[in-house]
């Protein structure tokens, strides 16, 4: 069979020699024990990096018949990328991987994913085995992530990244989801074929910083959100059903102590009531408002991303 490795990379001029390194000898040994054919493949996708990531890997495919690269034409985010990288490998491969380039993912783990390849899974997941090397803040974090995704309606696999295999028949099927907004997590497992899930200890990183700050992974939350799942507006909608309960308890309140004489006469209550029912309905506002910008951009059926070079 033959397999490709899809690297996504933004400035990873630090990373990819040892990256480039450890993939190339995971994929000779491989090779060697014949579990996957000589025409397998490491594929760098560079998503308009502004540092020397792109000349490193021209560099390697000139060093190594193994390396392939793919230019894109500007950054267009990570999840796009990926599936840049998918895209290309889909048309010549049996089976992707796809890994990050720092390498924080088991690379030993691919040999499992190729197990369960093997008894016919199309889809793979890569799910780390626990988080102890985290931080506090960055585990709480991590795992408030997952579980706020899922409360969400959102599908997703607990622990897992974007660290899969992924068969022909996979890749192909995903190539039919044709939204702009993309995020994988979420949409790999609508897919439906058989799955199934390899556990692994994940690493620290070989080199340079990491892509996703606190900033970034909320963003990707609220992205993976608002792609995948309408239940923020059913949300709101219950609020307001809420609150116009509230609205109608306080009226009979008010006419209550009004016709009994106990009217008083105050200000707290109403700023309040009026600085409370405004934020609601900024906020509110604000997520509808996400949603229509999306139908937005999905409707203007932009192209995800265009390659600018491609070294096979």
């Amino acid at each position: 069979m033959t397999l490709y490795f899809v690297v996504p990379c933004y400035n990873e001029e630090q990373a990819l020699p040892a990256a480039a390194k450890a993939l190339g000898e995971k994929v000779d040994a491989l090779v060697s024990s014949g579990r996957i054919s000589a025409d397998s493949k490491i594929l760098f996708v560079d998503d308009g990096s502004n540092d020397k990531t792109w000349e490193i890997i021209s560099g390697l495919h000139r060093d190594g018949g193994v390396f392939q690269g793919v230019k894109l034409s500007r950054n267009r985010g990570h999840q796009n990328a990926l599936l840049a990288g998918l895209t290309v490998a889909a048309k010549y491969c049996d089976a992707a991987v796809s890994i990050d380039a720092d390498l924080q993912d088991d690379l030993d783990a691919a040999d499992k994913m190729l197990d369960e390849f093997g008894n016919g899974c199309d889809v793979v997941y890569g799910v780390r085995s626990s988080r102890k090397k985290d931080g506090f803040f960055k585990r709480n974090t991590a795992q408030g992530f997952y579980k706020f995704m899922r409360k969400m309606g959102v599908e997703i696999v607990y622990n897992h990244a974007d660290y899969r295999l992924m068969s022909r028949r996979a890749l192909e099927a995903l190539e039919g989801f044709g939204e702009v907004n993309l995020f994988l997590r979420g949409i790999v497992p609508m897919i439906g074929f058989k799955s199934g899930t390899v556990y692994y200890e994940r690493g620290e990183r070989t080199a340079g910083e990491s892509k996703y700050p606190l900033k970034k992974m909320l963003a990707f939350a609220f992205e993976g959100v608002t792609s995948l799942s309408i239940k923020p507006i059913r949300m709101i909608a219950a609020l307001g059903a809420l609150i116009f309960l509230v609205s109608i308890i306080a009226l009979a309140y008010s006419l209550t102590r009004h016709f009994t004489g106990h009217t008083e006469i105050g200000w707290t209550s109403i700023v309040v009531s009026i600085w409370a029912i405004g934020g609601i309905q900024l906020f509110s506002i604000g997520v509808v408002g996400e949603y229509i910008g999306k139908i937005y951009l999905e409707t203007k059926r932009r192209p995800r991303f265009i390659i600018e070079r491609y070294l096979r």
